[in-house]
């Protein structure tokens, strides 16, 4: 079992986000693939190594309402709409023996497994293993008494369909249902149950997996775990794991950690097994952050450091183009990319600067903005840039804060 301390650290299991729909916000809000932004990053290294033009087209897009995806959301959603079908699949997987069970039954089990609370905080090659050697067991009738108080106990339980019911010795109750687990705990001395278990309704099914094996399992995840302690306490957890059989592609994944180690680990080196920590990062920290300002200003606080210079600058363009939104939507983050903006002029990263502008320009959108003045010699309170004799576009180069043009939400660098 993992130390206490951990449970403030968040699980981070599944290294390959998918394409996400999200409900369409006030910004457009896009969230690209990983294959996006891996051609991303292949604009970003040719953009810094050439100061000419760059050809737009490369820039990923992925826009979340495009047809062809709802297409294909559909077709998934027929595919999926009878969760019967999928049930039955797992039982009969469910039904076989341990040494019966093919790689394609247990990957069907890990699927099913995952989602269920039992199984949340274990590494995925525990439940895998769990699932290898896990034995469905099925009571029909209500009432039926699965485990009575005192009984030496021999096996770890989690339901997976109808309630349970342990009334210990004291006279007080509880109400196990599916996900739920009881029985042993994971060691191999004598352990006896407290209380009495009995099925609450009729069709109860349950998957069992014997002392041995929970003991086993469960103390051999300490063998692929590397976990990092600054100042005594554990900060990170990482899994070994190996992608496929033949051992060259292998390495540790980050599985937990504190809020502060997730986003140190940004400019970090990453495995092989985890090369899409950055998109994973980006498209779930507001489960673990109050704000998106907390790794902004972790970011500046790097620029300013030679050699973690680019990888910042990788943080940003990913961020600018896979989560437009997250900036586009909040004055704050606008400043920080602004911000952003200068200490690349400053350093003279011209292609990177360039590719910032790109990003920012092929994720904006159309809008209207009114604005009423109550004379017409009243000030504007913005400036603008540009024009046919300067030989580009009317640009807002600035907007003064707290004035009637910033809160009808005219911002510096809108084109109009």
């Amino acid at each position: 079992q993992l130390p206490a301390d951990l449970t403030k650290m968040h699980l981070t299991d599944n290294p390959h986000p998918q394409v996400t729909h999200v409900p369409s916000s006030q910004s457009g809000c896009s969230i690209a693939s990983d294959s996006g932004s891996s051609s991303l990053s292949d604009i970003y290294q040719a953009t810094e190594s050439e100061m000419g033009d760059v050809d737009l087209t490369g820039l990923p897009e992925a826009p979340v309402d495009s047809e062809d995806e709802e297409e294909e959301e559909d077709e998934d959603i027929d595919r999926t709409s009878d969760p019967l079908l999928g049930r039955d699949v797992v039982r009969e997987c469910l039904e076989k023996e341990p040494a019966d069970k093919t790689d394609d039954d247990i990957e069907q089990l890990l699927e099913f497994m995952h989602q269920l609370p039992a199984f949340a905080n274990m590494t995925m090659s525990v439940r895998r293993e769990l699932c290898s050697v896990m034995i469905f067991e099925v009571v029909e009738q209500a009432g039926a008494i699965i485990l009575e108080d005192g009984q030496e106990l021999d096996s770890w339980y989690v339901i997976l369909n109808g309630t349970v019911e342990i009334s210990y010795p004291d006279g007080k109750s509880e109400s196990l249902c599916m996900g739920n687990s009881f029985g042993i705990t994971p060691s191999l001395d004598k352990q006896y149950m407290n209380g009495v278990v009995r099925t609450k309704v009729d069709d109860c099914q349950f998957v069992c997996i014997a002392q041995q094996d929970y003991w086993r399992i469960l103390n051999h995840v300490e063998k692929n775990t590397h976990k990092v302690e600054e100042e005594g306490e554990i900060v990170m957890v990482k899994e070994h794991r190996e992608l496929d059989r033949s051992g060259t592609r292998k390495g540790h994944i980050v599985i937990k950690a504190t809020p502060e180690r997730l986003i140190m680990h940004l400019i970090e080196e990453h495995s092989i097994v985890d090369p899409t920590y950055i998109e994973d990062f980006l498209l779930t920290y507001r489960t673990f952050l109050t704000s998106p300002l907390e790794v902004g200003n972790k970011l500046l606080e790097w620029f300013t450091v030679d050699s973690l210079r680019d990888k910042v600058t990788r943080v940003v363009l990913l961020w600018v183009n896979n989560h437009f939104n997250d900036f586009e939507g909040d004055p704050a983050m606008t400043r920080f990319l602004e911000e952003f903006e200068k200490n690349l002029e400053d350093t003279k990263m011209k292609g990177h600067l360039r590719l910032l502008n790109i990003a920012c320009a092929a994720k904006a959108k159309w809008r209207q903005i009114t604005l009423q003045k109550p004379s017409r010699d009243s000030p504007l309170f913005f400036s603008l840039l540009g024009g046919s004799d300067k030989g580009f576009g009317i640009f807002v180069e600035t907007v003064e804060i707290g004035s009637k043009a910033a809160e009808a939400g005219l911002k510096r660098g809108d084109q109009v």
